[in-house]
């Protein structure tokens, strides 16, 4: 290959958009020289634990057994790696939380007594663009995390828990609440038990806030959050395929249960009687208010849930998530995400047994699909999970450089919007979907010909600061040996035609990331 010809040329640019090795990118995928067993899918398997192995991962892998490799994974401590650590901690993320929704609230008041209106609408721009500065912090803190952490299991189920407790970060003051919901509610019980996760999702301002039930009090109840505790976060679709079963009647009790669940005041604490005084809860932005809730009687799923506070929640909680149909729903949406969609339902089964059996251990039923059968068979058959934006994005940029990690995430932050999945951007609360009907539109795949390009012909501005102009980076040598070893026997004849065509490292690095195989895990 020549390093010195134009990148990705016009003609052969043209010639991979009208290839049908390239649109059929959910096309099977052959099985090539690789021998069937558990060894010859190590490399795929660690391409389910993590968005992308290394020679090290691979290393570790084989060294310890799967068992081995996946229960070290499980251990991993929330904490990172002092070199990743030191990154996160030049990040723009102190203007959240709390102290940072006080002064949200203050600026807020400061503008709305502004009399001069070019005045205040450049007061309020400058106050969305510091929101705005803020959610694409916690952006890069997460795609950092994702592209650097040696701990990748983590850092997926961070991805696919903050997809499953979905918040949009354009709604009311929910920017200002994100870096402290995915860092202090999701990212330390990825591996916990899911009545734990719930509750700490239940207890985030950022949940609270974007699902309005922070305004929800006796006599004035908003039902949004509960309809979606019970549909998206526990128990699945009434009468859907988790087997739930609930009425309109019960959104209404548990709202009535949710009442009082909020965010602290701007005016300070509630005035609050001697009795009441001891129901109040306080953490943080997180407020029960028990001035706000209703203190009659429930019934909920058939049980009588009597009046008391803020202990309700935690009867309620307890209830959804012991239900049969919550385990069903988890392992189901576990299962389609890491291992095929749809679901096999002998996996499902077993995994909800774990889930049942260990009170909602996630670890648990983490193990029971890693080390199934299924999970293998998934990963010799033809046609694998086809990756979603995100896992495309991370896996391929993983892959390009490992050698020399990224520094700057924004380049990242830009193809996410391209690919339609941007962090925090999912106006709905259902998260973005995992399914490959998703994803694999021809639209879709021409975008992602154009971000494998710019990734594979070796794009200085991941490693630029803020503002500054792209450094000298040369291309990224994707022809390693690893690449022989693991990924080559995969290629199907199209694809090893296409990239001896290519005129340059540039374009074979472009081939390979566009390619059909590269495409799914």
């Amino acid at each position: 290959m020549r390093s010195d010809a134009p990148l990705l040329s016009s003609r052969f640019r043209l010639a991979l958009l009208g290839a049908p090795w390239w649109l059929s990118a959910c096309a099977p995928m052959p099985t090539g020289g690789t021998a069937a067993g558990s060894t010859a899918t190590d490399w795929r398997w660690l391409g389910r634990v993590g968005f992308a192995g290394d020679a090290a991962a691979l290393a570790e892998l084989r060294q310890q057994g799967r068992a081995a490799y996946l229960g070290r994974q499980l251990a991993a401590p929330p904490a990172d790696p002092p070199e990743l650590a030191a990154a996160i901690a030049a990040l723009p993320l102190a203007a959240g939380g709390p102290d940072g929704l006080r002064q949200l609230r203050a600026e807020n008041q400061r503008i709305n007594q502004i009399a001069d209106a070019d005045e205040k609408q450049r007061a309020r721009s400058e106050l969305n663009r510091s929101g705005n500065e803020l959610s694409n912090a916690t952006q890069h803190r997460h795609l950092l995390r994702a592209l650097r952490s040696p701990w990748q299991l983590r850092e997926q189920m961070t991805w696919f828990w903050m997809n499953h407790f979905s918040v949009y970060a354009g709604k009311a003051q929910v920017r200002w609440l994100l870096p402290e919901y995915e860092e202090q509610a999701i990212r330390p019980r990825v591996f916990g038990r899911f009545e734990d996760l719930v509750m700490a999702s239940l207890s985030a301002p950022a949940m609270l806030d974007y699902l309005d039930n922070a305004q929800s009090a006796v006599g004035k109840v908003n039902e949004n959050y509960a309809r979606e505790l019970m549909e998206l976060h526990t128990l699945g679709v009434s009468g859907g395929p988790s087997g739930s079963s609930y009425s309109q009647q019960d959104v209404q009790e548990l709202a009535r249960v949710l009442t009082g669940v909020g965010i602290e005041q701007a005016n300070g604490p509630p005035r609050l009687g001697p009795q009441r005084q001891a129901l109040y809860r306080h953490e943080g932005l997180f407020e029960f208010n028990p001035n706000r809730h209703d203190f009659g009687s429930k019934k909920l799923l058939g049980h009588a849930i009597a009046g008391s506070g803020f202990e309700e929640v935690r009867q309620a909680v307890a209830l959804l998530v012991r239900q049969r149909a919550c385990a069903m729903f988890v392992s189901q949406k576990l299962a389609a995400y890491f291992v095929a969609d749809p679901a096999p339902p002998a996996l499902v089964e077993r995994m909800a047994g774990r889930f049942q059996q260990s009170g909602g251990d996630i670890a648990a039923v983490l193990q029971a699909m890693f080390l199934s059968p299924e999970l293998e068979a998934a990963l010799q058959a033809p046609e694998r999970k086809f990756k979603d934006p995100f896992q495309f994005v991370v896996s391929s940029v993983r892959w390009a450089y490992a050698e020399r990690p990224p520094t700057n995430m924004q380049p990242l932050v830009g193809w996410l919007q391209q690919l339609g999945e941007p962090l925090y951007g999912r106006i709905s609360p259902d998260g973005y979907p995992a399914s490959e009907a998703a994803w694999a539109s021809s639209g879709q795949l021409v975008r992602r010909l154009e971000i494998a390009r710019t990734i594979g012909s070796g794009p200085g501005a991941l490693y630029a600061e803020a503002g500054s102009r792209p450094a000298r980076v040369g291309f990224p040598l994707l022809s390693s040996r690893l690449y022989y070893e693991q990924i080559e026997p995969q290629l199907g004849p199209a694809t090893r035609a296409a990239l001896l065509q290519t005129a340059s490292q540039g374009e074979w690095n472009a081939v390979l990331l566009a390619s059909p195989e590269w495409m799914q895990r």
